[in-house]
């Protein structure tokens, strides 16, 4: 089964969106995803980045994964685009999706790994672009396997 990682920078505490994320996740069938959360460091980028950059490398010790930076100007898909994106992402192997923290993604994660995906071209707090995405995983999951949910 192929492997979604979603590294995340910040820790979400919020017990409803934990909560509502769970229930997505329990959904999911077609890939395993494995959420990873790395330490916050008060918007030094520089610094963030290299929490990013060592979860990688331990990530990909064992296979080499696709690796797509989440951003305000990355490539802007509707849900049944994302659903094909996603899906031939995987023919690949397995992938891995970073959410900066608040202040985005040091420059280094720019400068090394180049395709960006936007959610929005609205500013979120980062637990609703966590959310946000998950469901947009069990939305493409359903989309590819021609389920209902997503009429």
């Amino acid at each position: 089964m192929k492997a979604l990682h979603l590294i995340s920078v910040g820790k979400n505490k919020d017990k409803s969106f934990l909560s509502l994320e769970s229930d997505y996740l329990k959904r999911i069938n077609s890939f395993s995803v494995h959420l990873h959360e790395v330490k916050a460091c008060e918007e030094n980028l520089s610094l963030e980045a290299k929490n990013v950059l060592k979860k990688i490398e331990a990530l990909q010790k064992t296979e080499n994964m696709q690796i797509v930076l989440l951003t305000e100007k990355g490539k802007k898909l509707n849900s049944p685009r994302f659903s094909k994106w996603l899906f031939s992402l995987f023919e690949h192997g397995s992938i891995i999706l970073v959410i900066g923290g608040a202040a985005g993604h040091g420059q280094i994660l720019y400068d090394m790994y180049p395709e960006e995906l936007s959610l929005s071209p609205l500013t979120l707090p980062h637990k609703l672009a966590r959310l946000t995405l998950i469901e947009q995983l069990y939305r493409a999951q359903t989309i590819f396997q021609s389920h209902p949910y997503h009429k």
